[in-house]
């Protein structure tokens, strides 16, 4: 007879752990008595990451006194007490590898189904002082797994699990996590998946895109339904020699420079959007790392760069003064998720300043195809000398039946003509994207600095478009994802405090940082991007989640723990692999 053992509850805390502060509510107590169970949550129960956990699909997490047992013997351990998991419900007879998504049960008076299985994080390897049990968990098979509220009620330890329904399609949890984590994903398997109504919508999106992943005949490797969209479209590791065959002056400050294979042999062609990697050499003997998005057309010709020229830019003053027609340097294949999507939804092309440049190339392949979508093309500038490919762009407008531009100056001069040069004097506003009539529909291609991203996004959510409509590309790097994290400041990325001076090279290319490998400072390489705040994004940090899955432009590495499923080639885990050699990472 399957029994609840302990019903446990806790609200979320804040507790110190490497030099920083984690909100986390995966310290549960157990309950005296009955407890309410409500649609989202139980009484006194919540979570702090609502992005990973809680909800109506993981309202209740649900760990076996089995799998106590297991760790138990495995770990040597005899110090755990119910709860220890995060789980809210300690039970007994009802094994990951026996149960199936879909199942329901009756416990007290009320009635619950399976989901999914539990999605694991590092915070359980703090609570169980296991760094490593996030990896454990997944590839024992016995993660643990979630229950939705169908009928709220009353709960007690003691209780009887009477199952009273099943679903058509059996599937364990155990087959569930599995199918998706590990290396094997046969499509008939991620097919039964998929017919399984109760499946919870996370899960049902990763089966979904390993599934398209297989029918796009690409043979791409890699796991389609963990990797971000930061890591999709990946490209062999390496640099090619390219010729520059010209520089054009775009703006006051922007340079472009046209370049091409020396002996005019094709290269990869690239997707609206991508970029490109720079390594220019140094007097100091190492190299400047930099990413350049291509501005222009889709071509296997040669690839366009447009480049702001700062005051304190070393690369940007180093391709000014220092590169001529002519010249050779060291690119990398085009790579970045930051792509134009396939569809027939409006299309918004938003950008501010040398921004411009991702979303150029997209407005170039609309233009190439005659497209018929409707296309708003926005940009801000602070007056005509700087604005780069101004007659570039009304030029490409003229191809679309449907497109409409609208440029802001913010400080135009007087020969700047309103009405020609530029539409209004000020920013971009809500206001603004209301007059315009952008459809909340639309997809929005957003680039530009950092606070007028900021501003954008925020301008965008108050017009009423949804936040999933928005698409961004962050050159000095993506948006960090750090759960539970809290009161963490911004900081700019910078050289690590007693950098060393050998070992291997680990360059972030989009931060512009590079630093020495110190194996006695760094367990991995997402522990360096750390000290040197390199925007990262992570979730288990010990191989299962991919969330840190990032482009390895070039270099080597290894892995410890070796990941359960390898990330695409082209790719690392940074949470668990260290340099082999000098390696370029898209960070």
């Amino acid at each position: 007879m399957a029994r609840l053992l302990s019903v446990n509850v806790g609200l979320p805390r804040d507790i110190a752990w490497k030099n920083r502060t984690i909100r986390t509510g995966i310290w549960k107590s157990p309950v005296r008595g009955r407890c309410r169970v409500g649609r989202l949550n139980l009484e006194g129960d919540g979570q702090a990451d609502l992005g990973g956990h809680g909800g109506e699909q993981r309202a209740v997490f649900v760990y076996q006194i089995e799998s106590y047992r297991y760790w138990q013997t495995q770990l040597g351990r005899a110090d755990f007490v119910h709860g220890q998991f995060g789980e809210n419900f300690t039970i007994e007879g009802l094994p990951d590898d026996a149960v199936c998504i879909g199942d329901r049960y009756r416990i007290g008076s009320a009635v619950f189904e399976i989901t999914q299985p539990r999605v694991t994080c590092y915070r359980v390897g703090i609570r169980t002082n296991e760094p490593k049990m996030p990896a454990l968990l997944t590839s024992s098979g016995q993660p643990g797994f979630y229950f939705r509220v169908l009928i709220e009620g009353e709960v007690g330890a003691g209780d009887e699990i009477v199952k009273v329904g099943e679903a058509e399609e059996r599937m364990t949890v155990a087959d569930i996590s599995a199918l998706l984590y590990s290396p094997n994903h046969p499509r008939d398997r991620l097919e039964r998946a998929l017919r399984i109504r109760a499946l919870s919508p996370g899960w049902r999106a990763s089966f979904e895109a390993l599934l398209q992943s297989q029918g796009a005949g690409t043979g791409s490797s890699g796991n389609a339904g963990l990797a971000p969209a930061a890591a999709a479209h990946q490209v062999p590791p390496g640099f090619r020699p390219l010729e520059v065959a010209s520089i054009d002056r775009e703006a006051a400050d922007v340079i472009s420079l046209s370049l091409q294979h020396p002996d005019r042999e094709p290269l990869p062609p690239p997707l609206p959007g991508q970029y490109v990697v720079l390594r220019l050499p140094r007097t100091d003997g190492s190299p400047l790392i930099r990413s350049y998005s291509i501005s222009g057309p889709r071509s296997t010709q040669g690839y366009r760069i447009s480049v702001k020229i700062e005051p304190d830019g070393a690369a940007g003053n180093y391709l000014s003064e220092h590169i001529q027609a002519g010249d050779v340097i060291e690119v990398s294949s085009p790579r970045g998720g930051f792509t134009l999507q396939p569809g027939e939804r409006p299309v918004v092309l938003l950008s501010a300043g040398i921004g411009a440049t991702p979303v150029l190339a997209m407005l170039h392949a609309l233009a190439a195809a005659r497209s018929t979508r409707q296309i708003f093309w926005l940009h801000a500038a602070r007056d005509g000398q700087h604005h780069p490919f101004a007659s570039e762009v009304r030029r490409l407008m003229l191809a679309l039946s449907r497109g409409s531009s609208f440029v802001c100056y913010s400080k135009p001069d007087p020969h700047d003509r309103l009405g020609e040069d530029f539409d209004a004097l000020g920013r971009l506003s809500q206001a603004v994207f209301e007059d315009i009539g952008i459809p909340h529909e639309a997809d929005v291609y957003l680039c530009g600095p950092a606070r007028f991203m900021a501003d954008m996004k925020q301008a965008l959510a108050a017009s009423g478009m949804a936040p999933e409509r928005f698409h961004m590309e962050i050159f000095n790097g993506g948006e960090s994802l750090m759960p539970g994290i809290v009161g963490a400041a911004m900081r700019a990325p910078h050289p690590p405090k007693d950098a060393a001076d050998s070992g291997p090279l680990v360059s972030f290319a989009r931060s512009g940082i590079a630093a020495h490998w110190n194996p006695s400072a760094y367990a991995s390489i997402l522990e360096l991007a750390e000290a040197c705040d390199v925007p990262v994004r992570w979730s288990c940090r010990t191989g299962v989640c991919h969330n840190c899955e990032s482009g390895l432009i070039s270099g080597a590495v290894a892995y410890e723990p070796p990941p359960l499923d390898q990330p695409a080639d082209g790719n690392l885990l940074i949470c668990c692999s260290h340099p082999v050699r000098d390696v370029v990472i898209d960070l």
